[in-house]
């Protein structure tokens, strides 16, 4: 799924982008707030707001890249309204986890990683949550959904759909 960027609807962020890249001009380890920054303005780092923070702080985008792909809480596609998140603990894994992805892959037409085309909905797979005791388990923003059979998970999507 490929998200094309629009300059213009995204004028007023990208000068509250600049002003953050101005403010840490020349600071020793600016790159990690301005990401930072970036992420919280735009919901992702786009490949047109990396060239920008690279032109700015005058760091090869090689670099900018490497350090957006290397750490999880960064992401290069749009996030969607409802974040999914599957936990693939050993708990959860071995009481189904892996069933419960495929039926919302199946339902949402969304591969692991991915965001609809709507941008309603993305879909991780975490590591564990601490919920094991509620295995397998699924978070669906800061809804906690717990001891999950596949075959409720469209009634449970229907309800961010409308």
């Amino acid at each position: 799924m490929e998200f094309k960027f629009n300059w213009e609807e995204n004028k007023d962020k990208i000068e509250e982008l600049k002003k953050v890249i101005e403010e840490n001009k020349g600071k020793k380890g600016a790159l990690m707030p301005v990401l930072h920054e970036a992420q919280r303005i735009f919901g992702y780092l786009p490949i047109e707001v990396q060239r920008m923070i690279s032109e700015g702080l005058n760091i090869p985008l090689a670099e900018i890249y490497g350090v957006a792909t290397f750490y999880s809480q960064f992401s290069l596609i749009p996030k969607g309204k409802y974040q999914i998140g599957v936990c693939l603990g050993t708990a959860c894994y071995v009481k189904g986890a892996q069933a419960i992805i495929d039926k919302i892959k199946e339902e949402l037409k969304l591969e692991v990683g991915g965001t609809t085309k709507d941008r309603k909905f993305s879909l991780q797979a975490t590591r564990c949550i601490g919920a094991c005791g509620l295995a397998p388990v699924m978070t669906i923003n800061e809804d906690v959904y717990g001891r999950l059979k596949a075959d409720e998970i469209p009634a449970i999507l229907k309800k961010y759909m409308e």
